[in-house]
């Protein structure tokens, strides 16, 4: 083969490894957060690798976590059970810096936040859901829920907040964000609410309820349950007690993911059916409190309560292909993808 030709293939195999480092770089690295519940701290851990590669010092028991869909900060609740309120931090995501501090309301849980950042939405053991400008850093208002004031989920498009208290009165507020914080209705459920999902179109909410292995399912326009889905006990833990925390969906919006505590293990549901069926479990290593997606949908990580550990699940294989070591009692997660000058979250 001639030089030229040569020079040629080089200078073409040059361009193809350019581009490809150009595409790699853009698409972004993504970083699962960690909470450890009964600790001090977060832990960031490196998608694909598992790897811990920071742990950050945030204040006592943080609960709750989310972060804009440019994941610029990353909002932690501190339940700080020893004192009579709690915190509300904001964390830079490229320096692991606490930057903010506010003081809120008492034991602070799972908070939302809109995707750009606005507002923050954080349920306090006071009875209400403490509304936060996000960029002002300042309380604008506070919204009775009853109960335990205890989970939170935004609507993509920013418009509606979802508040799920814990206890009576068993229903979620739904509150009209871009109207002023206003409370537009209420969906009821069977028994008290925990963990809920919300589909990626806003018109179905699914909701773990106290006393079922299972969730219910609501039409939100209608405000009314459509589907009450049980789980398949494995037969090891017939007649064991249990009880569900912690819900998902897949980023692709094919199948929802159900945490059940107690049998330590993770139901799988198929929701473009709509008979939501399940279709597989997969036992973990421990009790499993909370799980979220990477934004391809690649993996799941599951918090495991009682292990101080994530697991990470290969979602197309449904196999455990890793875990991450992280901290005490590791609960609510996210990941986000750190891009050159912004990001994006994926709960």
């Amino acid at each position: 083969m001639p030089v030229q030709e040569y020079r040629v293939q080089g200078l073409i195999c040059l361009a193809v490894l350019i581009f490809s480092m150009q595409a790699a770089s853009a698409a972004g690295k993504q970083y699962l957060w960690q909470t450890n519940a009964y600790g001090d701290d977060v832990h960031v851990v490196e998608v694909g690798t598992n790897k811990v590669l920071k742990r950050i010092v945030v204040g006592p028991e943080p609960h709750g976590i989310a972060a804009p869909a440019d994941a610029s900060v990353v909002y932690i609740a501190i339940e700080a059970f020893k004192r009579p309120q709690g915190e509300l931090v904001w964390v830079n995501p490229r320096t692991y810096e606490v930057e903010h501090r506010l003081t809120i309301g008492p034991k602070p849980n799972q908070l939302a936040c809109t995707p750009d950042g606005k507002w923050v939405y954080v349920p306090c053991n006071d009875g209400h859901y403490w509304v936060i400008d996000g960029e002002s850093r300042k309380v604008v208002t506070k919204i009775k829920t009853g109960g335990r004031p205890h989970n939170t989920q935004a609507s993509r498009d920013g418009r509606w907040m979802y508040l799920s208290p814990m206890g009576n009165p068993k229903r979620v507020t739904i509150v009209d964000v871009k109207a002023g914080h206003k409370v537009a209705g209420h969906i009821p459920f069977s028994s008290s609410v925990r963990p809920p999902a919300l589909s990626a179109d806003n018109k179905r909410y699914f909701q773990n309820v106290d006393g079922l292995l299972g969730f219910e399912v609501a039409d939100i326009a209608e405000r009314k349950v459509v589907a009450r889905i049980e789980h398949k006990i494995p037969e090891k833990y017939a007649g064991k007690s249990s009880r569900c925390h912690g819900l998902a969906i897949r980023p692709d919006q094919k199948e929802i993911w159900s945490c059940n505590v107690e049998h330590q293990t993770v139901h799988i549901h198929d929701i473009t059916d709509p008979a939501y069926p399940e279709i597989a479990s997969i036992e973990m290593i421990g009790r499993i409190y909370w799980l979220c997606f990477s934004p391809d949908s690649k993996y799941a990580y599951l918090a495991v309560r009682s292990k101080k550990k994530v697991c990470v699940v290969d979602t197309a294989s449904r196999k455990i292909v890793g875990y991450a070591e992280v901290g005490n009692t590791p609960k609510r997660n996210l990941v986000i993808t750190l891009e050159a000058g912004e990001g994006k979250a994926s709960k």
